[in-house]
């Protein structure tokens, strides 16, 4: 009797993109230093070539961006850290020589070899969407990979760009890009990759996470929280306003690193609001600066703006730093914000803010900064000021974050020797630096054996030979 067998289902885009690549990958696995380096310069050159372009479809999926801003947070790091990598992965690529013991004087030998994983997913965060997708390609190409990478919903006109124009760049079984159209990131989070990186919420982070575990599949991610700085009672406050509120307006506060909540010692706290109102006037004038960037979407705006709120009506003080409106619907505009007395409790103190608004907490001893900040999660970022040394190595020591930048609120992401990555609630794993080349490596030991093997005398059966060589090893 004929029976008639279901023909198999299609694969997906997704699974049709990942199959091409495994096979891509299992054909030449391991790439020549001359193929990476290739890969990377080809990288850069289409930052350079499209670095106008990048700037102004990152522009439109905000409503507005600073291109100033893009170039700085984006465009450089990108060109800057392939120059980096460029130069140092040599000597990564060597393979590593291991101990030496006995077994190596009878001419056996260990080492470690670095050797591409295969095909990396990459999930792509709309806050600094070409930093965050062309970095971590950086790392994945550097290590001999070829990678899939899955951009944001906010980053419609960015996403468009790159998967019109990298094809020119890259074939699609080293490089291929996708756009979120709904479903889109679930069904790529549960691809069968070698390595997923993943940049996003907590949240998102976890849905993430429980979707690679189906597939045993290792994750790196890369997530947030409340960065707090804590400023000293011998740094000047000067120098700590101006660098901090640098940072805080910075894409105007949309950023993982960001600080968060700043902590200053009791009676600073007015001081620090004067300086604080004067830059940013100084650097904003009105808030439909150019250089002022708009928040990414309408419900980012209303929860910033439902965040404040709730502060005011729980009995903080809130303070808009320019003159005129404190915020503009029609642009999604929010002028910096500082808040005072904000309790422990309300919105702005319990999740990450994300946006241009700075809470202040007063302290009279460092013990009752570092006891709030360890009763909350720990966070990605941690900016002590201070020149005391004994001082700061205190708080690095008994404050747990992903990294740490002493008097400064810079995140170190820009020192490209250096690993990026956090810990806990703010993330796990690393990328940037040698940690980058190793996260998207096999660090693959391999022993070689001598022509005689010292393992004979163990043989059984076992006897008094045995029981002698086992005493001398054991002795």
């Amino acid at each position: 009797m004929n029976q008639t067998l279901n023909p198999k289902p299609s694969p997906s885009p997704l699974e049709a993109a990942l199959a091409l690549q495994r096979k891509a990958y299992l054909a030449h696995p391991v790439p020549t230093l001359a193929e990476r380096k290739a890969d990377l310069r080809t990288l850069q050159r289409f930052v350079r070539e499209h670095k106008g372009a990048l700037c102004d479809a990152i522009s439109a999926d905000y409503g507005h961006r600073s291109r100033h801003e893009t170039l700085l947070a984006e465009v450089f790091p990108v060109v800057d850290g392939i120059d980096h990598v460029i130069k140092q992965l040599r000597g990564w690529m060597r393979p590593q020589r291991r101990m030496v013991d006995w077994r190596n004087f009878l001419g056996a030998s260990n080492r470690v070899i670095p050797q591409p994983l295969g095909v990396v997913g990459v999930i792509v965060p709309w806050n600094f969407p070409l930093n965050l997708s062309l970095v971590p390609l950086t790392y994945i190409f550097a290590a001999g990979n070829r990678a899939m990478v899955k951009m944001s919903e906010n980053s419609r006109h960015l996403a468009a760009y790159l998967i019109r124009h990298m094809p020119a760049y890259f074939p699609p079984e080293k490089l291929q890009l996708f756009d979120e159209t709904g479903g889109v990131g679930m069904a790529f989070s549960q691809l069968k990759f070698d390595h997923l990186l993943f940049t996003g919420s907590g949240q998102t982070g976890r849905a993430v996470m429980a979707a690679a575990a189906q597939n045993l599949c290792p994750v790196t991610l890369e997530l947030g929280g409340k960065a707090p700085a804590i400023v000293c009672d011998d740094f000047p406050l000067q120098t700590a306003v101006e660098r901090i509120m640098f940072v805080k307006l910075l894409n105007a506060g949309q950023i993982c690193t960001t600080v968060d909540h700043a902590w200053l010692p009791a009676g600073r706290i007015d001081e620090f609001v004067r300086l604080a109102r004067t830059i940013a006037r100084q650097r904003y004038p009105r808030l439909d600066s150019p250089d002022y960037t708009a928040i990414i979407d309408q419900r980012s705006f209303e929860r910033l703006l439902h965040a404040l709120q709730d502060a005011k009506d729980r009995g903080a003080k809130v303070l808009a730093l320019l003159d005129g409106p404190a915020f503009d619907v029609a642009t999604r505009k929010i002028a910096p914000h500082i808040v005072l007395d904000a309790p422990l409790d309300c919105l702005l103190m319990q999740r990450e803010i994300f946006g241009p608004i700075l809470p202040l907490c007063s302290y009279t001893a460092l013990d009752q900064v570092i006891n709030q900040i360890n009763d909350g999660p720990q966070p990605l970022a941690l900016y002590p000021f201070s020149f005391d040394a004994v001082k700061v190595q205190s708080i690095i020591d008994r404050v747990m974050s992903g990294g740490v930048t002493v008097n400064d609120a810079l995140f170190h992401v820009g020192q490209h020797d250096l690993p990026f990555g956090g810990v806990g609630d703010s993330g796990m794993g690393h990328y940037h630096g040698h940690e980058g080349f190793a996260t998207f490596s096999k660090m693959r030991p391999v022993f070689y054996q001598t022509r005689f093997s010292t393992l004979k005398f163990l043989w059984p059966p076992y006897g008094k030979l045995v029981d002698r060589v086992l005493a001398f090893l054991i002795r």
